[in-house]
């Protein structure tokens, strides 16, 4: 199975946002050495959780950083720049790092309304035309003129460049059909809500139509997980992010990831209990072979081509130790 790696710079506590990119780094390092596909940067605004606000400026530093493994966004939220400007961007990394760059657009705002109407400056933003803009990025990538009359005298540059290799984001299947019909490859958030439709997929695949970003259909599928060499160690460094889904699910956003230390010792009620366990269709814990067991049969039966997957546990080492475990079992 390929791998990849969704990173989102995690704040935990006790660290600082440097630290958080630093550690980006080491991991994009460490998941070359191990064999992993690519390694994307998520987009979060207004968040002391999360240090990756601006995913293109980090992944130009890993490029740097790394020699093979592809580097990209997951994503770009398209709703808040111009199509010039995103193509630009990528166009540049790509230029610097030929044949590594990922371009994958979001369509949510990474963010609260604070955040969405403060990157707008103040004006309403543009969430009615967003597969406009995603055909006007790709027209530039492509050194084409879009069909907007405020694209037509410009170019996007430097010019010439290997394309990036393009992919549009979704959570609930909405997107994939637009994704196959554009030509992209579709990337699908499983650890959103916890569920896949294989018919979702499947009209994706009916869909595609070749274009100079993806030859064929590809479908990767993210996952949340946390392994360790027992179960019982994996609960142990699983907690953290479980009472912090649940603390998010109240409205409790902006709280730094405590230490396993302190989540053994935090109080649930019986009702917090069966939540987290109910929602544990989002978060797959346990040794790396009852997880790497669970990719398998879920490639399976929805037929994707690779899995991404994003892990936070409180330290660095635990969590690269989950990219290492999972790679002695799939790859």
């Amino acid at each position: 199975m390929k791998l990849s790696v969704l990173d989102q710079a995690p704040i935990t506590s006790g660290n600082t946002a440097p630290d958080a990119l630093k550690k980006a780094v080491e991991l994009a390092v460490v998941a070359e050495e191990l064999g992993y596909e690519r390694i994307w940067m998520a987009e979060h605004h207004n968040t002391k959780g999360f240090a990756s606000s601006a995913p293109e400026i980090t992944a130009s530093y890993i490029a740097a950083k790394t020699n093979r493994i592809r580097v990209g966004t997951g994503g770009t939220m398209i709703m808040h720049y111009s199509p010039y400007k995103i193509a630009e961007v990528f166009k540049t990394l790509s230029a610097l790092a030929p044949g590594r760059v990922d371009f994958g657009a979001g369509r949510a705002p990474g963010g609260d309304n604070y955040s969405m109407y403060a990157l707008a400056e103040g004006r309403q933003p543009q969430v009615n035309n967003l597969y406009e803009k995603l055909q006007w990025t790709l027209d530039f990538l492509n050194d084409q003129a879009p069909q907007n009359p405020y694209y037509q005298r410009v170019t996007a540059s430097p010019n010439e460049v290997v394309l990036p290799q393009s992919w549009l984001l979704g959570s609930s299947g909405n997107s994939a059909v637009q994704a196959g019909k554009m030509g992209l490859g579709y990337s699908y958030a499983q650890f959103f809500n916890g569920y896949m439709n294989k018919k979702v997929f499947d009209a994706y695949r009916t869909n595609f139509v070749p274009s100079p970003f993806m030859e064929k259909p590809e479908i990767m599928i993210s996952y949340f997980v946390t392994v360790a060499e027992s179960r019982e160690e994996a609960e142990y460094q699983a907690k953290p992010a479980d009472i912090a889904r649940l603390l998010f699910n109240r409205g409790q956003v902006d709280l730094l990831r405590m230490t396993p230390e302190e989540a053994k010792d935090y109080p649930l009620t019986e009702m917090d209990r069966i939540w987290i366990e109910e929602n544990r269709s989002q978060h797959f814990v346990g040794t790396a072979k009852e997880v790497a067991d669970i990719l398998l049969q879920e490639q399976e039966e929805y037929g994707f081509d690779e899995a991404m997957i994003c892990t936070i546990p409180h330290s660095q080492e635990a969590r690269l130790n989950v990219y290492r475990l999972l790679a002695q079992e799939l790859m």
